[in-house]
Order: C-alpha cells, then structure tokens, then sequence
C-alpha cells in the first residue's frame, strides 16, 4: 500500500472564550437535555446535528453576501491516513473529533486550539482493517450527560469522561474473526447508546444494540433478519408495504433453509429519533451474498427502514425497499423526519434517500408509502415504486444473476446515495443532498462462506452515468420529485452538505475542494482546496461571538478505495477503483481539520 506525507497546516492565532456552558444535569434521561442542547446553533451535539437528521443550522453570521471573505482560522492534523467520513462535535467551548483507523479522538479547548485537552488512542484488535470491507472510516462521535461515546473499527463501544479522556467503561459489541467491524456513529436515546454493526460482505447477519449510557451493560439486541425472538417482532409489528401486521415469523418465510444465518442486513449507517413518537429510526443493509440465486425469496429485512421501541428494541414497523437485493443497494441511509404537505394534509414524515436511487417519502408513524421519486436521471434498474404495493416495478433485463454480466445498471452499487447525509431546511421544504451518478456492469457468481473471509459472489464494474460527471449535489422535494437545481461534479459528491439561514449550502469533493453554494440558485460563492479528498460532514458553530465552520479532510472510503489501498485494477474495491482510476492526480492521502471564519 503507497502512502504519502501528511499535510499539516499552521494555526491562524483567533481570540476564543466560552460561549455555553457543556454540563448536563441529570444522566438517567438525557434525550430532554440532548434535544434542548441541539436546539441551540452555537453547538453540533449529534452526529447529524439534532434527533430528526437535518443537518441545517440557524446561524447566520456568515452568510451569501460575505461568505467570499472565508477563511481558514485554524487546523489540525488527525493523524491517521484513511478515510475521514464523520464529522467534529462542540459542546460549549470543547470540540470532539475522532479520525479514521486507528480511531484517535481528540478534545480541543476552543480558547486554546493550538493544544490537545486530551487524546484517547484506542488499543484495537489488528485483525480489524483486514475485514472493513470499504476502508478503515469512522462517521463520528455522540455525546450525552458529560460522556463521549465512541466507536472503534474492532468493534469497542467506550464511554469516556468529557473532561479528561479517561474511559468509564467499554464494551465489545462484535468480533473481527467473524468479519465485524463498527463504522457507524452511535446515538444516545434517554439513556441508552444506539449502535450498529458492519460487515454485510462477510456474511455477518446485521444487529442494532442499545447499551446502559451509565455501565455499558447489554440492554437490548435487535437483529435484522431471523426469527422474531432475535429480531424483535411481536403480533403488533406493522409490514410498512401492506400496512397489515407482519405475521410470525415473516423473515424466516422469506428465506430458504438456513440462509438467513449469513444474512446480511448490516446497519452501519444513521439513527434519528422521533422524541413525541418515542421511535428510533434506521435502515439495514443488503442480504449476503451479492448473487441473489443463492438466496430465493425477498429476503427479509434487509434492506429494510425499521422503526423501534428505544426501550425495548420491539418494532412497530418495518418496510422493505428493494425486497431479493440483487444490486447490493444497502438500505442504511439516513431518515430525516419533518412534516409534509401530502394531498393537503401535514403528515409527519420521514424521507429517505435510498442507494437505489428513490427517495422514499413514508408517514413515520406507521411505515406508510406515501411517495417514491426518482432523484437521479440515471436510475434504470427499477421503473418506479408502485405506491399501492410498495415494491419496485424492477425492469427485468437489469435483474441480475449467476454467471450472466447484466451491464449498464443504474445506479451502481454504490448507489445513487451512499452514506454521504442530506440536509434539510424547512424553510424551503427542500432536501439538498450530495449523490452519486455512475452506472455498473454486474456478474454475479456462487461463493461459499467461510468465516472472517469475504462473503460477495458478485463481480463489479462502475463507470459514471455520463461522460466526466460522477456527482450531483441538489435541491431536491421529496413531496413532488422535482429537483430545483443541480451542481454537476467531476467525482462522486460524497460529502453530505450542511444548510444554514445564511443561505448557505457547503460540502466537500472527492478531488479536495470544499465550497459554499448559494442555497437559492446554487450558484458557487467560495472554494478552497484543501490538503486531501474531503468525504466528510461539515458542521457550524459559534465561538466568542464569531461563526465557524469545521470540515475533516481525508480521502478515503468505498469511493476512493483504490487510492486508499493501493489497488489498480478495475474491479477491486468492490467493483470501486475503476470508476475514480485518476484520482491520485488530484488529491492524496491524509487526515485534516479545517476550521473557516470571516477575519
């Protein structure tokens, strides 16, 4: 594996002071605290910046008219090399922020930026990189009743004390000899952490696990697919599709034999919470093994939006998107939860933008289909989603199988959406999101499991949508379908944008750039280029009384995993290397933190 020099950029000196203060009162139920402490635009205290997923921000300090006057205030090597996918925290004057393997994670005294409160280095299973099928990422921190909780790639879940780093207690939610990792970013819900669980191409059968926020004891366990005990369905678990109860035992039904033993459903992606509902929301992954002849039937419930109990795990409901997966179109993107004018009605709802190149509008309090809009041109693999039985209308010649090369599917595996996450405003009611647009020619074959070794079966190649464009960043209404503006990018758009009420749109690119749109027209009004790729999630927070905003650079994960490993031909990487084959001619490796503000 090639590897180069970090970058490391000096500090710009700025004045700081604390603005608000981080403690929370009370640790045995939290959400209250969480949700009062994300209503306020000086902090970022979850990973997707509030319970509902939106991703935007009421500060607008910096704004359309002044943005062009950014600059970098300040910056911070991480430290490791790989993918950076997650996204700082702040909580009143600290900021928090984990790097990608080997998982350090630093506090930062905002009053003095220039030195490390504290650094946490995680003592890791080495096993784990070998089984982190899409590079060694990590999608952030979450934060709850003075504790940061956190996540590494062999699968530790630590709670550690926010003022000094030392670790209150830790827990191993998985095992790297059986292909699990843990990427995602965890949740607290009142005082339990949410987490998931990786490896769906190692034939890992996906779980969602709630821990005691105080002692890391075990509280519940939820499975994606398998019996009911295991995946935490009772006589009330609404089918979202039928809008009829599931009925017994409705995942085994779904599968032939055993199968379902090395079922996939991983849940490596988002988790938002619907506080007035009492509802956790999250999607699981594809079924394993990539070739769908292995395993006949719909194969629940991967690939499925599951709504839970946060106390219990017990579903209320569950909707599959793409029932017998045979394009690995994982289902673990976030649901933002907002209310919708539906045929003149406000419903509160969740959106989803799915891989599979469908934004799925549902009524979150049942699982409901309410609308399912195309929002990349390029989707071919499905006609559309028919609303009364809520299952995709598939063009068969795009169905693949065993020993067929089924050529020209859209989107590629990939997807139209990986995990790069939406922003909502409401102001606009619109959703502005960084896709993908690429295509891929998919082969699949029969592979045998072996435990802790890849578990595909498929052979992949993706290649952009149309000549030089393999991303989109837009405005998107989940109600009608209609996109009110595109930004077309050489590269996958793998940052997820962050709005505010400046009028703001930013994100990163694959090649480097970090930029701020003009939420209205999309119209460009800053660039910088920073040190490597940036796949990461720019937040914005306040500090003495100044705006800033953060943004991680690294390149790295499933998008560019040929630069990241060191992998030259086409359909390594998942089918991945092919598509971002130059790529080293523009950016390198290297974790950063850069923080901008107006002089």
């Amino acid at each position: 594996m090639s590897r180069t020099r970090r970058f490391l950029l000096c500090g710009i000196a700025i004045s700081a002071a604390v603005t608000i203060g981080s403690s929370l009162v009370g640790g045995q139920q939290p959400t209250g605290a969480l949700e009062t402490m994300s209503k306020d635009a000086n902090q970022w205290v979850m990973p997707l910046g509030n319970y509902a997923g939106t991703r935007h921000s009421a500060l607008n300090q910096i704004n359309a008219q002044n943005v062009g006057r950014l600059q970098v205030a300040w910056t911070m090597s991480t430290g490791a090399l790989r993918g950076h996918e997650g996204q700082p925290l702040v909580i009143g004057n600290m900021m928090y922020v984990v790097s990608a393997f080997p998982n350090y994670i630093y506090a930062i005294d905002l009053n003095s930026f220039w030195q490390i409160a504290w650094k946490f280095e995680p003592q890791q299973d080495r096993m784990a990189p070998s089984v982190a099928c899409c590079d060694v990422v990590n999608r952030g921190l979450a934060y709850a009743d003075g504790k940061i909780l956190a996540s590494s790639l062999d699968t530790t879940i630590y709670a550690l004390d926010a003022k000094s780093g030392k670790v209150l207690w830790s827990v191993k939610n998985g095992d790297p000899k059986l292909g699990q990792t843990v990427t995602g970013a965890p949740l607290v819900v009142k005082d339990k952490v949410i987490v998931g669980v990786s490896g769906g191409e190692y034939g890992v059968r996906g779980y969602v696990t709630a821990y005691d926020l105080n002692t890391g004891k075990q509280v519940w366990r939820a499975h994606s697919v398998g019996p009911d005990n295991e995946i935490l369905f009772d006589a009330k678990t609404v089918d979202g599709a039928t809008q009829q109860p599931a009925g017994a035992n409705s995942s085994l039904k779904s599968w032939m034999n055993e199968e379902w033993r090395l079922g996939g459903g991983t849940t490596w992606g988002w988790f938002t919470y619907d506080p007035q509902l009492d509802l956790l929301y999250y999607g699981s992954g594809n079924p394993g093994t990539w070739n769908p002849d292995q395993r006949p039937g719909d194969n629940k419930w991967a690939m499925t939006l599951f709504a839970r109990n946060p106390d219990t795990g017990v579903a209320a409901w569950a909707y599959q998107m793409t029932p017998h997966d045979a394009w690995d179109y994982d289902g673990v993107n976030e649901s933002i939860l907002s209310d919708s004018q539906v045929d003149g009605q406000t419903v509160p709802t969740l959106t989803h933008f799915d891989r599979n190149g469908f934004a799925y509008l549902l009524d979150r309090r049942t699982g409901k289909l309410l609308k399912a809009n195309k929002f990349d041109p390029s989707v071919n693999w499905a006609k559309e989603i028919d609303l009364k039985t809520g299952r995709p209308v598939v063009d068969a010649s795009k169905m693949t199988r065993a020993d067929v090369n089924v050529r020209n599917i859209c989107p590629a595996a990939m997807g139209a959406k990986n995990m790069q996450p939406v922003s909502y405003d409401a102001r606009t009611r619109l959703f502005y999101a960084a896709t993908n647009h690429i295509c891929m020619d998919y082969q699949a074959f029969t592979v045998k499991y072996r435990s802790g070794f890849p578990y595909v079966g498929a052979l992949v190649n993706m290649f952009p949508a149309e000549p030089n464009i393999r991303g989109r960043v837009i405005a998107f209404d989940s109600v009608t379908g209609q996109t009110k503006w595109t930004i077309n990018e050489p590269w996958q758009a793998y940052s997820g944008p962050l709005t505010t009420d400046g009028n703001l749109v930013f994100y990163g690119t694959l090649d480097g750039w970090f930029k701020a749109v003009d939420q209205e027209s999309g119209k460009l009004l800053y660039q910088f280029h920073a040190p490597s790729g940036i796949i990461s999630n720019p937040i914005t927070y306040m500090h003495n009384g100044k705006q800033y905003v953060a943004v991680l650079s690294g390149v790295g994960g499933w998008a560019a995993i040929g630069l990241a490993e060191g992998l030259t031909k086409g359909t390594e990487g998942l089918g991945a290397v092919g598509l971002t084959s130059s790529l080293s001619s523009f950016t390198n490796l290297g974790g950063a933190l850069l923080v901008f503000a107006i002089p």
